[in-house]
């Protein structure tokens, strides 16, 4: 594999519920890649010991090294705060320029989703949007279906709006005399809104990118306010996420990476798709430490008040329309994945898209989470975030300990 160029810092860790305060040594220190050749690791101390640090440096290379990713960021988050900043390789080979932390950005794709989500839930929590109201009140734009689709259903996957493939996805001619006609949410609709839908609403779970596309409509009209500037002051603003913006490919972005994909045996560049006609379903970019600032502001409650975050951390079920209904949890809640693991809950959402993989994944219970970003379509984010929670929990106190397999 070529030469990777390693970076790590740190922030004040916490351990358990206490700070434990060290006083801030640069320690630099050098590590033998996988080439032979020399790279670079600063680590700045804290509670997270020396050994520790070197463990999860040493997990996070081997994963990415072992599936020969380009470039790879991760942000462990300890607490609710951003903790550890891991990265490696580069974010363009033409250039040969690492991956940065902070300045690097990284598509979301699908975790744009809970993005939105939080944001409807902010909706809600003010009394400004109705979480079962049709959708068309809001948006008219949107033609009947026969069947009330409600944004609670939206959110949960529920609404029966067709995917990619697994319907017919019928595209209207919209404003197509205009420079960026899907730079409106609501001009995004003609991407999908002929399209019949795939189930009755309720009855199944269907994922669907165009249904974010229409909750990011709902948003919009509900909040009377530009989507993606609803995004940013309720979310990136008070969270001091600077670098998370739509991915416009009409705009230069400073810092936004390379993607790539395999080719055969070659490594190439990515498709350079438009994706802001999916912006509220898989349209914002990043560093990987604002990702970790958003993991972190959902963890400490900074986005939610405990009651309706609880609400869009809670499973939705499906009810068959039978009497009795047949009713079964979906695994997703309302723009997360949710699940338990050792009796635990996971709150989760991968994206997948040309030019990235990601992953967040937190443990509410403990105030743990991990997130991962890489460049590259062959990525698998999630076992690079499987690998680093095994270490914190191996390492920590009992606070992050799992409990024994049953």
């Amino acid at each position: 594999m070529s030469q990777h160029h390693v970076h790590i810092s740190t922030l004040p860790l916490v351990y358990g519920y206490r700070f434990i305060l060290l006083l801030l040594v640069v320690v630099p220190i050098c590590l033998v890649g996988a080439s032979g050749e020399t790279g670079s690791t600063t680590h700045i101390q804290s509670g997270l010991t020396d050994q520790t640090v070197v463990e999860l440096k040493e997990a996070f290379t081997s994963e990415v090294e072992s599936q020969e990713l380009v470039g790879a960021a991760a942000a462990v988050i300890i607490d609710g705060k951003v903790a550890l900043l891991l990265v490696e390789g580069l974010a363009d080979r033409a250039t040969a320029l690492p991956v940065d932390p902070r300045k690097t950005l990284f598509r979301w794709a699908s975790i744009s989703k809970p993005l939105t989500a939080v944001t409807a839930m902010q909706l809600h929590q003010q009394d400004l949007l109705d979480l079962d109201g049709d959708v068309r009140e809001l948006v008219p734009e949107f033609p009947d279906k026969g069947a009330v689709i409600s944004t609670r259903k939206l959110m949960g996957h529920l609404g029966g709006i067709v995917h990619y493939r697994n319907g017919p996805v019928i595209r209207s001619s919209g404003n197509s005399s205009l420079p960026h006609p899907y730079e409106d949410v609501v001009g995004a609709l003609d991407t999908f809104k002929e399209s019949p839908l795939v189930n009755t609403p309720g009855e199944a779970f269907a994922y669907t990118t165009h249904g974010y596309i229409l909750l990011s409509a709902v948003v919009q009209r509900a909040g009377n306010q530009k989507f993606a500037d609803q995004v940013d002051e309720r979310i990136a603003i008070p969270l001091g996420m600077t670098t998370l913006q739509p991915d416009y490919q009409w705009l230069q972005i400073p810092g936004r990476a390379t993607g790539y994909r395999k080719q055969r045996d070659d490594i190439v560049k990515s498709r350079d798709a438009d994706v802001s006609w999916k912006l509220g379903g898989g349209g914002f970019v990043s560093s990987v430490a604002d990702l970790g600032a958003f993991a972190g502001g959902l963890l400490q409650g900074s986005l939610l008040q405990p009651d309706i975050q609880a609400i869009a951390w809670t499973q939705q079920t499906t009810s068959n329309g039978e009497t009795p209904p047949h009713i079964q949890e979906t695994g997703y809640g309302l723009g997360f994945g949710v699940r338990e693991q050792f009796g635990r809950r996971v709150i989760s959402h991968n994206g997948a898209q040309e030019k990235t993989r990601t992953c967040m994944v937190l443990y509410p219970d403990e105030m743990l989470g991990v997130v991962v970003m890489t460049n590259c379509e062959w990525g698998k984010p999630e076992a690079i975030a499987a690998a680093l929670v095994k270490m914190i929990r191996a390492a920590s106190t009992p606070h992050f300990s799992a409990p024994a397999t049953p």
